[in-house]
């Protein structure tokens, strides 16, 4: 079972075995996933304040481990716009060194998290920080674009969003027709080219023909060779960057962040996958891929990489079914490189940016972001605080927040469902146990001298307090004490803390204490703590039936006779109504 968790897909498709004919769909995929990557690759890498070419030695690298090694028989890996944001504001701060050191930080972090089974839990991030994240990135992908859309003359754009808003309004009538033109063909062709063809990428051809408009026409727009030179068309050679102590201690929040992201988008892009495939990854072996993937791509110059939705999606639709099309799609990119790299120097900027427009449009999910809002206010709160962090302070410390305050809401909501009631004290009143209730209190008799408690709900640490002062409601000290936590499938150490000072109190008061409906986990506790060798095994019962007859029994009563079969009520309505 171990070695199945931890095997690539890779692996397991050719003991299964590769078809020629689904061998030659992985191939053409592999081809037309690696023409979409292209312009993709280039444009996150120069949104993310890193050389063009960086993008690409990303996309080869880590793209073809993280097909060799994934956990899904469909992922495609490479750099995508949910790190423009954090690599940005590393490079901006701490240069490339910096970023290097986190990726190889988060690629650990990423290998440690797979071993040590975490796949699952990952997918435990709150919906709302999700959509507030990924929210706050595409807007901040999108205003970041306004420069180079509008061909502003500027020579330098501040890192902070408030002070980017600023600068281009403040630069704005420097704007360049042309290049805004040039940006909304882009948008355009991408937006219309797949009335005509899905089989070629619109965002290749847009590049082609604004690439050639530009070039035949003179027009006087800024370039990739203008602003960065002539872009190279050879792999680097490997070699290890610049690692201190120092900077690792300064690194590792932001690789916790990369760490997380790559987890998340990678393990939602497998999902998706499984959903176009009705196939299931291997989500530790997939968090172990993208691990490795982090590691060697900052060897090769490379940025952080993940597993990239619509390139996965596309490399499906396009028949792609096994890891083969995914390493196809890096050895494309590649030969695009050797042979090509050199004109993508003539592409330019404004078509980039327009580009990059569709993505973070694609990216933003405004509906969802919008649906939240019909949602609890506690989600609406995470949401927005989520999305403003994102925009307004850092992406690291919005997940952080996000994460942490639904974690905090979600234990009150526990806590307040959690309910714990002075049974015997309700049986004569209103709100008593429902009679329908085959285990109800109130179809049985409780002897004079016992009361009964009963914790309904995750009996945890955001509970103890509740049960505390409902303790403290008893006014006369009885000769037993009864704690029926039937619906208490869990406890935890504040919970336990709480029953041994119940506990403590009882035997001061010489009250017996008796537990009834104990579950296994609770069991478990109770008897490592050693607190059910105090409380005595003869007084944990399975039901409150057993508890009643120990407390007859300590009290020198007669055992009196069991609830008979369970019949439930009928009003009179319902008796008088015709049958249907």
């Amino acid at each position: 079972m171990l070695r199945a968790e931890f095997t690539p897909k890779l692996v397991t498709a050719i003991r299964e075995g590769i078809s020629s004919r689904q061998l030659t769909q992985d191939l053409l995929a592999g081809i037309i996933v690696g023409v979409v990557a292209l312009p993709l690759a280039i444009a996150f890498a120069i949104a993310s304040g890193v050389k063009p070419e960086q993008g690409l030695y990303t996309a080869i690298v880590a793209g073809f481990l993280i097909s060799a090694l994934s956990g899904s028989r469909v992922q495609i890996g490479g750099p995508t716009g949910a790190f423009i944001v954090i690599v940005y504001g590393i490079v901006e701060k701490y240069g490339y060194d910096g970023l290097a050191t986190a990726t190889l930080l988060a690629g650990g972090l990423l290998i440690a998290m797979g071993l040590a089974r975490l796949g699952t839990v990952i997918k435990f991030i709150p919906f709302p920080v999700t959509v507030g994240f990924t929210t706050g990135i595409a807007l901040i992908i999108l205003v970041g674009q306004v420069r180079d859309f509008f061909g502003l003359q500027m020579e330098k754009v501040p890192a902070e969003f408030p002070e980017k808003v600023a600068a281009f309004a403040e630069h704005f009538g420097s704007i360049n027709p042309v290049a805004a033109a040039l940006a909304g063909a882009t948008m355009l062709i991408i937006l219309l080219w797949p009335r005509l063809t899905h089989r070629v990428p619109g965002s290749l051809v847009a590049i082609i023909f604004t690439t050639a408009a530009v070039q035949f026409l003179g027009l006087p727009v800024e370039t990739i060779g203008s602003r960065f030179g002539s872009v190279p068309n050879t792999l680097p050679a490997p070699h290890l960057p610049a690692v201190s102590w120092e900077l690792c201690k300064q690194m590792f929040s932001p690789a916790l962040t990369i760490a997380l992201l790559a987890g998340i988008e990678s393990l939602l892009s497998a999902v998706v996958a499984d959903g176009m495939t009705e196939r299931r990854h291997r989500s530790n072996m997939e968090l172990v891929a993208q691990g490795v993937a982090n590691l060697a791509s900052p060897i090769f110059g490379g940025i952080p990489a993940t597993g990239a939705i619509a390139r996965t999606a596309t490399n499906i639709k396009n028949g792609g079914r096994t890891p083969v099309a995914g390493i196809v799609h890096a050895v494309t990119l590649l030969l695009i490189m050797l042979f090509f790299g050199k004109w993508a120097a003539l592409i330019p900027m404004a078509t980039l940016a327009g580009i990059l427009a569709v993505v973070a449009w694609n990216m933003s999910e405004l509906h969802l972001f919008i649906k939240l809002f019909r949602g609890p206010k506690s989600d609406i709160l995470v949401l927005v605080s989520t999305f403003l962090l994102t925009v307004l302070v850092d992406l690291t410390v919005a997940i952080q927040v996000g994460v942490v305050l639904a974690a905090l809401l979600f234990m009150r909501r526990m806590a307040e469902v959690t309910q714990v009631g002075y049974v015997t004290h309700m049986i004569n009143e209103d709100d008593a146990e429902d009679p329908d209730d085959p285990l109800s209190l109130s179809r049985r008799k409780v002897p004079a001298g016992v009361e009964v408690f009963e914790v309904s709900g995750p009996f945890f640490f955001g509970a103890a307090d509740k049960f505390k002062n409902a303790i403290g409601e008893i006014e006369a000290r009885p000769r037993i004490l009864i704690l029926r936590m039937r619906h208490v499938l869990s406890l935890d150490a504040t919970a336990l803390q709480t029953l041994e000072s119940v506990h403590a109190r009882t035997r001061r008061e010489q009250t017996t204490l008796i537990l009834s409906g104990v579950h296994a986990q609770p069991l478990v506790v109770l008897e490592r703590s050693g607190l059910l060798d105090r409380i005595g095994a003869d007084n944990v019962h399975g039901n409150i039936d057993d508890a009643l007859d120990r407390a007859r029994d300590l009290l020198g009563l007669p055992p009196e006779p069991r609830p008979g079969p369970f019949v439930p009520t009928v009003s009179r309505e319902a008796q008088d109504s015709p049958r249907k």
